[in-house]
C-alpha cells in the first residue's frame, strides 16, 4: 500500500485551462455543449476547496467513493460517520477513515492499482446540494495520520476504530446542482459497530448465499 510522509506533501495542481478530459471534449463537441462546459469550468471548477466547500465537507455524514482498477474495472462504495469524519487537512487535501468491513478491500485494492478517485457528498436534508471532489489517493495507517495530526478527534463509538485513512489530493472540486437531489429526513438508529454477526450486518438480504446453498 502506498503512503506519504508525515507532512502530507501536496501534489502539483492539474491544468484547468482545458474543458475536462479528451473524452469529455469529444462528447461536448459532438453534442454541442462546448459553450456550456467552458462556462461551467470558468465559473465553478476549482483545483482546491474554497472556504464554503470546506464548511460543507466538515458537516457531511456520508461520502460516495468511485474507484477503478488498472484495467478500468470500477467500484462505487459508501462511507459514513459523524459530521466531520471526512477530514479537511488542507484546502487541497482531504481524508476519510477506513474501518473493518467485509474484507474484500474493493476500494483500497483499486487505489493500489490506480490512485485516481472520485468523491461525492450531498446534503439531502437542508441545502439539497452536492459536491464532487476528484483527485489522487494515498493509503496511510491511522497511527501515522494521527502522529502528523494529533488534533484529529478520537473515535467516539465503541468497537469502531479506524485502521487506516485514504488521503485524497484534490485536483477538481465542483458543485452538483440541486434539481435532482432528493429531500430526505434523518432519523436516529441503533448501529452495531464492530460486529461480525451476519444478521446485525444485514444478513443475506438479497438471498445470494441461500441461492448458493450456504446455511443461514
Amino acid at each position: 500500500m502506498s503512503s506519504v510522509d508525515s507532512g502530507f506533501t501536496a501534489r502539483p495542481a492539474p491544468d484547468t485551462s482545458t474543458r475536462g478530459t479528451r473524452g469529455e471534449q469529444l462528447v461536448q463537441d459532438e453534442l454541442g455543449t462546448t459553450f456550456r462546459a467552458d462556462r461551467f469550468h470558468a465559473r465553478q471548477m476549482c483545483t482546491h476547496l474554497n472556504p464554503a466547500m470546506i464548511e460543507f465537507v466538515e458537516r457531511m455524514e456520508m461520502v460516495f467513493i468511485g474507484t477503478s482498477a488498472a484495467d478500468g474495472t470500477c467500484d462505487v462504495s459508501l462511507r459514513a460517520g459523524p459530521p466531520g469524519f471526512v477530514h479537511v487537512f488542507d484546502a487541497d487535501l482531504v481524508g476519510y477513515p477506513e474501518y473493518q468491513g467485509n474484507g474484500v478491500m474493493a476500494s483500497l485494492g483499486n487505489i493500489v492499482e490506480n490512485p485516481h478517485v472520485g468523491l461525492f457528498m450531498a446534503d439531502f436534508v437542508t441545502d439539497l446540494i452536492g459536491l464532487h471532489v476528484n483527485g489522487s489517493a494515498d493509503i496511510v495507517p491511522d497511527d501515522e495520520v494521527r502522529l502528523a495530526h494529533p488534533d484529529l478527534p478520537e473515535e467516539r463509538v465503541r468497537g469502531r476504530r479506524a485502521e487506516r485513512w485514504v488521503l485524497v489530493h484534490v485536483e477538481e472540486a465542483y458543485i452538483h446542482c440541486r434539481k435532482h437531489i432528493p429531500h430526505m429526513v434523518p432519523v436516529d438508529r441503533d448501529r452495531a459497530w464492530g460486529t461480525d454477526n451476519p444478521e446485525r450486518k444485514g444478513g443475506d438480504y438479497f438471498g445470494v448465499a441461500a441461492e448458493r446453498g450456504f446455511p443461514h
